[in-house]
């Protein structure tokens, strides 16, 4: 081990490894070269992949930007909104849209897909969203209105209320982006399969929609406790249907989505 081994504890240069930038990283490198110490090489093993994890990141991230922008140079369009939906196959609450046209000149760090977010950073992903977003809106519809029209039908509706709410924001965008196959919504859409894993605008949506659908069954929770929308979020569970078994339906069901298992009609 060289002298400068004897220069700092192991904790010690943890610590400085765990605060420096890359410059840092280097100097410190090149500081500790001949310092053998297992601690030592394994908090640089550490630090590295550090460093390697930032670099994934920060290409994923670029990825999701530069396929809206692909696309935006390709069909010579200036603004696009991202459209995804949250709540397709409850048995309970309303399927929610999110639409999101993003200021392409502030980036949103660790921006994803929703399901890749973990729940308990989705609300400050969602904050950020709505505060450097263009527009934004969230539309729901209703159990009733899924129930009388189908799903197929409701999907239509939903995103065709949200492209208007964006509209009367005064934003028109050129490219309508929805996440899955063709809808058949907007002369503008274009389809995107698994598009919340490949475009900003759409991950975007699709974070708004989620947290927003989520804090709904959170407050319907408390009015029927009985059926732990707050954990269930209204998917089908095991112990959401029994308790839909052991109590009926509340007026949030969705009475299409229970009858293979619910005689309340």
């Amino acid at each position: 081990m060289g002298d400068s081994g004897n220069r700092a504890t192991v904790g010690q240069i943890k610590d400085m490894l765990s605060k420096a930038d890359r410059a840092g990283f280097a100097k410190l490198e090149q500081e500790f070269s001949d310092d053998d110490r297992k601690g030592v090489v394994a908090a640089f093993a550490s630090a590295r992949r550090r460093f390697d994890r930032e670099d994934r990141e920060r290409e994923r991230l670029e990825g999701l930007y530069r396929f809206e922008r692909d696309l935006a140079r390709e069909r010579e369009a200036s603004v696009i909104v991202g459209l995804d939906e949250v709540g397709r196959g409850p048995l309970a609450g309303p399927l929610t849209i999110g639409a999101v046209v993003l200021d392409p000149a502030v980036p949103i760090t660790g921006l994803n897909d929703s399901k890749q977010v973990k729940p308990e950073d989705r609300p400050a992903m969602a904050r950020m969203v709505k505060e450097t977003a263009l527009a934004w809106s969230i539309q729901h519809i209703q159990p009733d209105e899924i129930d009388a029209a189908g799903m197929a039908a409701s999907l239509r509706v939903a995103f065709s209320r949200t492209i208007a709410d964006i509209e009367r924001q005064g934003i028109v965008p050129d490219l309508v982006l929805i996440d899955g196959n063709p809808l058949h919504v907007d002369e503008r859409e274009v389809n995107v399969v698994k598009g919340d894993g490949k475009c900003a605008s759409i991950a975007a949506a699709s974070v708004i929609a989620k947290v927003e659908r989520d804090s709904l069954m959170v407050e319907y929770s408390r009015r029927f406790p009985l059926y732990r929308f707050d954990e269930c979020k209204g998917y089908g569970s095991p112990a959401h249907i029994e308790a839909i078994k052991l109590h009926g339906l509340s007026p949030i069901h969705r009475r299409s989505f229970c009858r293979s298992f619910c005689q309340d009609e």
